[in-house]
């Protein structure tokens, strides 16, 4: 479909993976006459590098947050962003099985966004333009949350003596496990988590309004209701 494709941004984080993947494909990378730019630059910049981009060829970005607006005034767009996070290797095996979020706003756009998807090894699929904000939001909590409840599960576990790459096959498990809830919350044993409150609160206070928060949401996840008490004691109620 498309032979000719150049990279803005092909050596950071996204743009390397992308550029390898498709030099194993045999395109084009870095023509003078592409027929897609495929900008993979951070958001902040998207809309100054498409403003200096010719306008013809197709124009897409690999952003999860910012709707296509920012590619004006190109009108042969779209957005294709790689539901995956991505290390500074480079490797083109990063993308295989990730799924891919493809807006466009037409089909001529959808049909050239599901074949850069499909060429990268994602599996696509379609995303609204509106819906942007709210995709971006989950993805970035699986993503980045993750990596900061492990710093702080990590630093509760150094508080105790114990080693904080332990934690690592633990989470291996639930990842493999298939996300299947346990613990005391899917058990109800709210007496074990009051007595994890008091042992934040004297060890790592800065982390009681978090676990709080979070096990109020993992209470709904359950489908049971954080007592009360437990929510008081959180608030610097009596032990």
């Amino acid at each position: 479909m498309i032979e000719r494709i150049q990279i803005v941004g092909a050596r950071g984080r996204v743009g390397s993976a992308v550029s390898a993947r498709l030099a194993q494909r045999r395109l084009q990378l870095h023509s003078e006459e592409p027929e897609l730019v495929l900008l993979c630059v951070p958001d902040r910049a998207i809309g100054e590098v498409a403003s200096e981009t010719p306008v013809g060829p197709w124009i897409a970005h690999v952003s999860g947050a910012t709707p296509l607006a920012v590619l004006d005034p190109h009108v042969r767009r779209f957005g294709l962003h790689p539901l995956q996070s991505f290390s500074e290797s480079g490797r083109a095996e990063q993308l295989d099985g990730a799924w891919g979020a493809v807006t466009a706003e037409n089909d001529d756009a959808r049909i050239v966004g599901w074949w850069l998807a499909e060429t990268l090894g994602l599996r696509p699929f379609a995303l609204a333009d509106e819906d942007r904000a709210a995709y971006h939001a989950g993805a970035a909590m699986a993503s980045n949350y993750l990596v900061t409840l492990r710093a702080a599960a990590r630093s509760l576990l150094e508080a105790a003596g114990a080693p904080p790459e332990a934690l690592d096959p633990l989470i291996q498990g639930v990842v493999d496990s298939g996300f299947e809830l346990t613990g005391p919350i899917a058990r109800g044993d709210w007496a074990t988590v009051e007595r994890n409150l008091v042992a934040i609160r004297s060890e790592r206070p800065e982390l009681e309004e978090l676990y709080l928060v979070l096990a109020a949401a993992t209470a709904r996840v359950a489908g049971r209701d954080l007592p009360t008490d437990t929510v008081s004691l959180g608030r610097g109620g009596a032990a």
